[in-house]
């Protein structure tokens, strides 16, 4: 412990004199996130110690089966995975790049989206279009549920269904009153989703928020990190559909931002505007009970936003 200037206890980090009885001296905070803290250590080494779900073994194997494809961009590869009193800790090769931009809550995006993130936007994605789904990505769990995504499925579409109605039915009566019709949208989004064809199984990502996309000096994409919130094998227009979503979740001209993403992926990645008013409303419906259960929290308030313009929930969908 430490005593501030102001006469306040502080809470001091250990982790740094950890890495260094583990002989790695001068170790240094450089990043956080929703699913821990991440430490430079030298050597080209980073540890991430894990405050959220740690990586499993299943994890490891995902993060393997992206790397051997030639991406134009790098994808983190796990070295070691290791225990300090109950807490996970992963070391990983330190990869390229800095942050594309600051999470929308930290800072306001302004109204034109420059063309350099849209063009690395699109680099990740048809990128990430490119791996094939595999055995791994399908035995991962979604963030907040209890089971393998696709346990008892073949198909991605009836997966995710059966993902809304457990969301639903675990916290569903508790967003119901921010949406209006709310039982009758969560029907008209689970029978749309049924009924979408068949696509290829790729690699989803699903948490492409700024923050998770590196970019070199030229603003190019060179990493993307952070897999495991929403990871799994899936249709890429959920991708596409998800991304454009959160690229700018909190900021004034958010709406407008979704909607000229949504646009640009289904003109330039081929994806129907259809799908991906379904994918979006079913992200919404998967993930508003993830951080709090009512208005006061924001991922829960910009959920129930979500769904009150979706015109896919609405039953307005041409």
């Amino acid at each position: 412990m430490e005593i501030s200037p102001n006469g306040e206890t502080a809470v001091t980090d250990p982790w740094p004199g950890y890495f260094d009885d583990l002989g790695h001296p001068g170790a240094r905070r450089i990043g956080a996130g929703v699913e821990g803290v991440v430490y430079r250590l030298g050597g080209g080494v980073v540890a991430k110690v894990w405050t959220g779900r740690p990586p499993s073994d299943v994890m490891h194997q995902v993060y393997a089966d992206i790397a051997r494809h030639r991406l134009p961009f790098a994808t983190p590869e796990i070295i070691e995975i290791r225990r300090h009193e109950g807490v996970a800790v992963t070391y990983e090769k330190e990869l390229p790049g800095v942050p594309l931009r600051a999470d929308s809550a930290h800072e306001q995006y302004e109204r034109e989206l420059p063309g350099h993130q849209r063009d690395a936007l699109l680099t990740v994605l048809r990128g990430l279009a490119s791996v094939p789904g595999t055995d791994a990505m399908r035995r991962l769990s979604v963030q907040g549920d209890d089971r393998p995504l696709w346990q008892g499925h073949d198909r991605f579409q009836d997966a995710l269904a059966a993902l809304v109605v457990r969301a639903v039915t675990r916290s569903g009566a508790l967003l119901a009153p921010y949406v209006p019709d709310f039982s009758a949208g969560a029907d008209r989004t689970l029978t749309a989703l049924k009924a979408l064809p068949d696509t290829p199984v790729t690699a989803i990502h699903g948490d492409l928020v700024p923050p998770n996309i590196h970019v070199d000096a030229a603003g190019r994409p060179v990493t993307v990190l952070d897999f495991g919130f929403y990871t799994t094998a899936g249709d890429p227009a959920f991708e596409a559909a998800v991304t454009a979503a959160i690229w700018d979740m909190y900021g004034p001209h958010a709406e407008e931002h979704t909607a000229e993403l949504t646009r640009l992926f289904a003109r330039e990645l081929g994806h129907s505007p259809a799908a991906l008013a379904v994918y979006q409303a079913v992200y919404a419906l998967t993930t508003f009970d993830l951080f709090g259960v009512d208005d006061s929290e924001g991922h829960f308030r910009w959920c129930a936003s979500q769904l009150r313009r979706n015109p896919v929930f609405l039953g307005r969908a041409s």
